[in-house]
C-alpha cells in the first residue's frame, strides 16, 4: 500500500504556537481569530511557510526575540513533522505594558 500522510494546518499552527511560547521575550501571539491566534500557515510548490505575529514581553530586545522565534518554530516543524523546505516569518505587532 503505498501513500503519504498529509499534517493539517491546523497541526502545524499548534506546533509553531508551542514552539513560540517557549521563547523568552515572548509575551502572547495575537492577532486573527482562530483557535492558533497569531499564525498562519500556507504551502505553495511544496513549501511550507508559517507566519507569526506575537507581542515581546516589556524591556526585550524585538529582533532577537524574533530571531530566536524563527531559529525554534523552524527546527521544531522540521523535527516533529518532518517538513523539508519551512519558512518562518514572525512579525512584532507590540510590547506588552509593564505590570507595576
Amino acid at each position: 500500500m503505498e501513500g503519504h500522510a498529509v499534517i493539517s494546518h491546523e497541526v502545524l499552527a499548534s506546533y509553531a504556537a508551542d514552539a513560540a511560547r517557549q521563547v523568552g521575550g515572548v509575551h502572547e501571539l495575537v492577532g486573527g481569530p482562530r483557535r492558533h491566534r497569531g499564525v498562519r500557515v500556507a504551502d505553495e510548490d511544496g513549501a511550507t511557510s508559517v507566519e507569526l505575529q506575537l507581542a515581546v514581553e516589556w524591556g526585550a530586545v524585538a529582533p532577537d526575540v524574533a530571531a530566536e522565534v524563527q531559529r525554534r518554530v523552524s527546527e521544531y516543524l522540521r523535527r516533529t513533522a518532518r517538513l523539508p523546505s519551512v519558512t518562518v516569518d514572525v512579525v512584532v505587532v507590540g510590547v506588552a505594558a509593564t505590570e507595576d
